[in-house]
């Protein structure tokens, strides 16, 4: 087969280095031929496809020269993939291992033999190596070259998914390229391509229908070549016959403007979270790209949507199809269109209920969430659930992937879905099942979005520290946005931003997020919310930490503005915040927390802090007048810290010395700011039952732990966390 050069390809990136490749040992090349091959989406999706090497290697017990196959383990991802992400397996234990499976009674795609053997790979592992193997160990083991990649691009599955796909493919690769019938992944396919490329040795690659491409090579520039090349052919053919305007029967409806579509989402989406999420909360991601409006806005979708997907890695993930909705942005209202997603979710589920009575089995494991994960809204575009913000993007990506493969496939034929049993032997999968009970239970906050407003220092951001800690999606607010985006990175550089490459604007995030808000400002808080709402599809947990302490003058007062000023922020600002939210938290009837800071000074009488402790006060009582006015959807409670020195906004240098005076510590100037804080709150601890310094920790633990289920019939209480002032003890 010729090959393309590496600045022809057209629909593919071509990515090798031979400078790069010639520095690295076999094993770190088959990593790095992952890495590149795993980089276009147009070769494979996150998660998907699997490349293998085989190489001769020291046993580790004689030192003998052994053959092994190093491939890509379950569970990894091309892009990511690490050394540590791909199993290593003696070849010659694994070509044994035929024997076993000829020696069942029955054998076949889904006879029993075919998931023992699974755990067979296991007496195959070369050096100890703890990467559990993917049940496509056998389709790169079987094939009888030293690489085998095995991909998913789009315009392969596209012919792959095709009423006359064997036709297609003869048009594009004459005789290089062979076409194996769909059959589950697993030996028995194994055995089937070995079998093709033995009665074909001058075969290039295979077509796996509904499913994707698999190719290989002696070498591995070669393999990676190869598999760029295959694409790349399929790829011109489909752009050749493209209908262009005429795609999915034209366009029937118009996308919304920018403005248009973020009033819809507003008004929309935390209903609709509400809807999805009535057995398991879900995250949401919005995909509104070109390819998704253009599919949602035609004639043939509705008829494409209700056929499904067709590559395995697709449908785990957007289900047996998604939710079409059928709405006319530029008649119908957003009224109408809450109307039109209730009714669809219900009969949604209905249908799904019915598909899983009609095709489980009597071991299938139990129906799972019957609610879609891919809802599809014309002039809108996408929304993807999942549950977290990974997996919500990921889930957009693939169905974007399957938009592709419909677009491709209606171009020159027409499309065709896997048959529901064989999508539902997939879904349902014993194997599959098993390695969703592997997976490590779910954090405490996994599912929620937790906004912190005052996440940019002290208390605020150790509170975000420690929520992002049990799994939350961490919304980063405060007034300044250097500072909270700086939370936001600081998360996301120790949690990572997640696979999947989906979302447009602020919903291509991860689990964290930096934004700007004065709480002050209704205009401000409600900005906020609108991104909060794009990002994730709604909110859970709230809690503000933001707060102010105005200085009196030496006369021992301060300006009028002042006072209305602390006023305004810690009384006024969580009651706007709480108001704002109020809308979403009513629209999505979940489960949620608000949690106000306010301070032991409430309910301690003093000179030199007034309008601080007046402020403190009313915030205790805004926290029980908030418990009843929110109930019975939302929880609310206050954290009342006392002295948090460490880290605090709240007491800045001057502020700290002016206290070290006020109490005769000794101290000098030139000691550093923490210097001078670390004395301060010694003296403060001291005048504690427990006698330690309160820190911003034992502030956040107390945050998290009033926001989780821990405390889900507490509402309308005041935390004291301040070592235990008895002046402070309620009367």
């Amino acid at each position: 087969m010729q090959f393309f050069k590496p600045d022809e390809y057209q629909y593919v990136q071509y990515l090798w280095d031979d400078a790069r490749a010639a520095a690295l040992d076999p094993v770190e090349r088959l990593v790095y031929r992952s890495n590149i091959l795993g980089a276009d989406q147009r070769i494979t999706n996150t998660g998907g496809g699997n490349t293998s090497g085989k190489f001769s290697l020291p046993d580790p017990l004689t030192g003998e020269a052994v053959r092994v196959m190093w491939v890509k383990g379950s569970g990894g991802d091309l892009r990511t993939s690490k050394k540590a992400n791909f199993a290593s397996l003696y070849m010659d234990k694994l070509m044994k291992l035929q024997q076993i499976y000829d020696k069942a009674e029955v054998k076949g795609v889904k006879a029993p033999i075919e998931d023992q053997m699974v755990d067979m790979y296991t007496h195959a592992v070369y050096n100890l190596n703890p990467r559990a193997t993917s049940i496509d160990t056998p389709l790169h083991a079987f094939i009888p070259f030293d690489h085998v990649d095995h991909t998913h691009p789009n315009a392969l599955i596209a012919i792959a998914a095709c009423s006359d796909g064997p036709a297609l493919m003869k048009a594009i690769y004459g005789d290089e390229v062979a076409w194996v019938n769909w059959q589950r992944p697993g030996f028995d396919l194994g055995l089937v391509l070995q079998e093709t490329i033995r009665q074909q040795p001058t075969l290039k690659g295979i077509i796996l229908g509904g499913h994707g491409l698999i190719n290989w090579a002696n070498d591995d520039k070669e393999c990676y070549e190869l598999s760029l090349t295959l694409i790349e052919k399929a790829a011109r053919y489909l752009a050749a016959h493209d209908k262009g305007k005429a795609t999915f029967g034209g366009q029937k409806f118009e996308p919304l403007s920018l403005d248009q579509r973020n009033t819809v989402l507003d008004e929309v989406l935390p209903t609709l979270r509400g809807m999805v999420s009535q057995q398991n909360r879900f995250i949401g991601t919005l995909q509104a790209d070109a390819t998704i409006l253009e599919f949602v806005n035609s004639a043939d979708a509705p008829r494409l949507a209700e056929l499904g997907t067709s590559c395995p890695d697709h449908f785990l993930r957007t289900k047996i199809k998604p939710l079409y909705v059928d709405w006319n942005p530029q008649t119908e209202t957003t009224v109408t269109l809450l109307e039109k997603l209730r009714a669809g979710l219900s009969q949604y589920r209905a249908d799904y209920a019915a598909y899983y009575k009609e095709c489980k089995h009597d071991n299938s494991p139990a129906m799972r969430d019957p609610n879609p994960t891919v809802i599809l809204i014309p002039g809108v575009g996408m929304i993807a659930w999942g549950k977290n913000k990974s997996e919500s993007r990921v889930t957009a990506e693939f169905y974007n992937c399957a938009v592709e493969v419909m677009r491709g496939a209606e171009a020159v034929s027409s499309y065709v879905a896997l048959p529901r049993q064989e999508a539902f032997d997939i879904e349902y999968w014993l194997l599959e099942e098993a390695k969703l009970r592997r997976m490590p239970p779910e954090k405490t906050l996994e599912r929620n979005v937790v906004v912190v407003i005052g996440a940019g220092s002290g208390i605020g951001k150790t509170v975000a520290q420690r929520v992002a800690k049990e799994g939350a999606h961490v919304v980063c607010a405060d007034l300044n946005l250097d500072a909270s985006q700086g939370t936001a990175d600081e998360l996301l550089k120790v949690y990572g931003v997640g696979i999947g490459v989906a979302g447009t604007g602020v919903s291509g995030c991860g689990p964290a997020i930096g934004l700007s808000v004065d709480i002050t400002n209704r205009a401000s808080v409600r900005a906020m919310l609108h991104e909060i709402v794009l990002a994730y599809g709604g909110l859970d947990n709230v809690i503000v930490t933001a707060g102010v302490f105005v200085s009196p003058d030496k006369t021992g007062h301060i300006p009028d503005e002042k006072w209305r000023f602390t006023f305004d922020v810690n009384v006024m600002g969580g009651y706007i915040v709480a108001d704002e939210a109020r809308a979403i938290w009513e629209a999505q009837k979940l489960t949620g927390t608000l949690v106000l800071t306010t301070s032991v000074n409430a309910v301690v009488s003093k000179k030199g802090s007034v309008a601080y402790d007046t402020s403190k006060a009313a915030a205790d009582h805004l926290v029980r007048e908030m418990a009843v006015e929110l109930s019975p959807w939302v929880r609310v409670n206050g954290l009342a810290p006392a002295t948090v020195v460490e880290g605090s906004s709240m007491f800045p240098r001057d502020r700290v010395i002016s206290s070290l005076v006020k109490y005769n510590i000794t101290h000098s100037e030139e000691e550093s700011t923490e210097t001078l804080r670390a004395k301060l709150a010694e003296f403060y601890a001291q005048r504690t039952l427990t006698k330690r310094p309160i820190t911003p920790e034992d502030q956040a633990e107390v945050a998290y732990l009033i926001s989780t289920n821990a405390f889900s019939k507490t509402t309308g209480q005041i935390f004291s966390v301040d070592g235990g002032l008895n002046e402070a003890f309620l009367r």
